[in-house]
């Protein structure tokens, strides 16, 4: 079943094996290039790749040397990405990642702000070129109705250029506690004012920019990303929280969205997600469910085979892997990664994995 054709709403998928986003820190100047095109194009085989975060507004750009698509020059550098994997007959989303608090302020371009439900910082430290080194994230600032309107606007404006830039899709990051969970979450959320207060409340950004990106692309061009009990960036479990996830995903569902990716770190040291939360997950949703979490090609067919997800995704093998669909098809031995070139600039570790 993983080798097998999908349909993906009206994207024809050549396989069931989805490449996980993975931040990767190749972007000088937040812009995408040549190499990241090349990345990408080796690794066109997966069925859907969903790209590293990229952020929609210079306000997310958290990390270092991570992408964004908020303007003509990274439109025109996502172009050569898009291209790249079209040409090999792979598809191809882009996740759009706004870090919110998890940042620095020496990541950020001049004029930008650090921003997020609440103004309370986020735990652990941050890298920056800036001073080669590790530093506590920065305060961020409580965002006001204003800026709530306004970063729904740069996710819409930011899905409109994907579709310029030639991808197939978006998908939301409302996972990992960057802003669209800091939003879900009311270990970081203290709002009373609408967008927080009640798990209504605290899912309404996430249902209102979905709404909005469906609106300005189709349904058909926008999945969502979550992770009902991740531990990653200040978040956790909380009271209701998977009631609070089944309503949220009732939403997402009735928007149209045409898929739900739920993530599962319990293969990296983080809590499983209950099995029974992921079938109701998958029970609620009436579209696409990709899977995702320590899969290798066994595990992914049982999850096939049970029918507990339609697609299942694959992060740390594609970075050592560029061929892990033939790899893993053939039964051949993985390559194994090198976790020092994780996050840092240049080809090593990037572009210079072989193929089989």
């Amino acid at each position: 079943m993983l080798f097998e054709h999908y349909k993906l709403a009206g994207l024809e998928l050549a396989n069931k094996v989805v490449m996980a986003p993975m931040t990767r820190s190749r972007a000088l100047g937040n812009v995408p290039n040549a190499m990241m095109a090349q990345y990408y194009g080796q690794r066109a085989s997966a069925g859907l790749i969903i790209t590293e975060g990229v952020s929609p507004s210079p306000n997310g750009l958290g990390y270092a040397r991570i992408p964004g698509l908020f303007n003509e020059e990274q439109v025109k550098g996502w172009g050569l990405v898009t291209q790249a994997v079209h040409q090999q007959g792979g598809k191809i989303f882009v996740q759009l990642m706004h870090t919110g608090r998890v940042t620095h302020v020496d990541n950020l371009p001049s004029g930008a702000q650090v921003l997020s439900p609440s103004a309370a910082v986020c735990p652990g430290e941050m890298w920056t070129d800036k001073s080669m080194g590790m530093h506590p994230h920065s305060l961020p600032h409580a965002m006001d109705q204003a800026q709530i309107e306004a970063v729904i606007q740069e996710f819409v404006q930011s899905a409109r250029l994907a579709i310029e830039a030639g991808f197939d899709g978006i998908e939301l990051h409302a996972a990992n506690g960057y802003l669209l969970e800091q939003f879900l979450s009311p270990l970081i959320n203290d709002r009373s004012d609408g967008y927080g207060g009640s798990a209504a409340a605290r899912n309404r950004l996430v249902l209102e920019i979905a709404k909005a990106c469906v609106a300005a692309i189709g349904a058909e061009h926008v999945g969502i990303r979550i992770s009902p009990h991740g531990v990653f960036n200040g978040t956790g479990p909380f009271e209701g929280m998977e009631e609070q996830y089944v309503s949220l995903t009732q939403g997402l569902s009735q928007l149209g969205l045409v898929y739900l990716h739920v993530v599962d770190h319990s293969a990296m040291g983080a809590p499983p997600v209950p099995q029974a939360l992921k079938q109701t997950l998958r029970q609620n949703f009436a579209q696409t469910f990709i899977a995702v979490g320590g899969f290798d090609a066994q595990t992914a067919e049982k999850v096939l085979l049970a029918k507990d997800a339609d697609l299942v995704a694959f992060g740390r093998p594609f970075i050592s892997n560029p061929d892990l669909v033939s790899r893993m098809k053939s039964g051949a031995t993985l390559a194994a990664a090198d976790m020092g070139t994780f996050y840092t600039p240049g080809e090593k570790g990037y572009i210079d994995y072989p193929a089989l």
